[in-house]
Formats: structure tokens, sequence, C-alpha cells
């Protein structure tokens, strides 16, 4: 597998297309903060980290709109890619659909939201945007 990350994104949006409860996926440190992330911000239910098999296993419960059974993830969207990094510095990091979604970030000081890394002042990597 070449992207991981990309692997990650997709499993997700494809568990919320088909309206699965729970998402399976493979464990790493990097996705794992994702997760946390994803986790803070409300846009999954819950997680479990699971240490099955040789890497670990990541198991998340996807949200819905009690009513209309929406997801509550509209998009999730790879930017950052081994093909073409994108890097944005302190100054002038994305805003996604002017602050209502959230970009996250790989820094120096770990893997944080647009938001945390405008109050830390740093920049880095851009992974993904999510609304």
């Amino acid at each position: 597998m070449t992207d991981p990350i990309a692997d990650y994104l997709t499993r997700v949006r494809n568990g919320l297309m088909a309206s699965h409860k729970i998402v399976e996926i493979p464990a790493s440190n990097l996705k794992k903060e994702i997760t946390k992330i994803l986790y803070d911000k409300g846009y999954i239910l819950s997680y479990k980290f699971e240490e099955k098999g040789p890497q670990g296993l990541i198991r998340i419960a996807l949200k819905y709109h009690p009513e209309t059974k929406k997801p509550a993830l509209k998009s999730i969207k790879r930017i950052s890619r081994p093909g073409l990094r994108k890097y944005a510095e302190a100054n002038n990091l994305p805003r996604v659909l002017n602050g209502l979604g959230i970009a996250i970030l790989s820094t120096s000081k770990g893997v944080m939201s647009d938001k945390e890394a405008r109050k830390q002042n740093v920049g880095g990597e851009v992974l993904c945007y999510v609304y």
C-alpha cells in the first residue's frame, strides 16, 4: 500500500456511503491521531483501538443523524499525497468552508486541526479536509 492515509479516509467514506455502523481499519500511530481528532470534533460516534494481529486495528463507530439517517461527515478529502505533498505555513493555514470544516495537519508538535495549529502558531503538512 503506497498511501495508508488515503486508504483510511476511503474506508471511512465507503462505510458512510454504505450506511455501515462500524468500520475496521488497520492501525498506525498517525491513523490513531486522526481518529482522535475526528472524535473530538464530533464527526464520529466513538472509536476503539485493538491490539489484534501484527499492527492492531481501529474500530470506528460512524455517526448519523437520528431522524434523517444522514452521515455527520459530508466530505473527507485527502490533500497532501505521496506524489504531491502540500505544506502550509503558520500564517497561511487553510480554512475549510470558511471555518465550518477542519483541516487536519501533521506538524512538528504532532497531528492537530487547523484551529489548534493557529493557536500554537505552527505550520505543517495538510493531510485532509473534513466537513
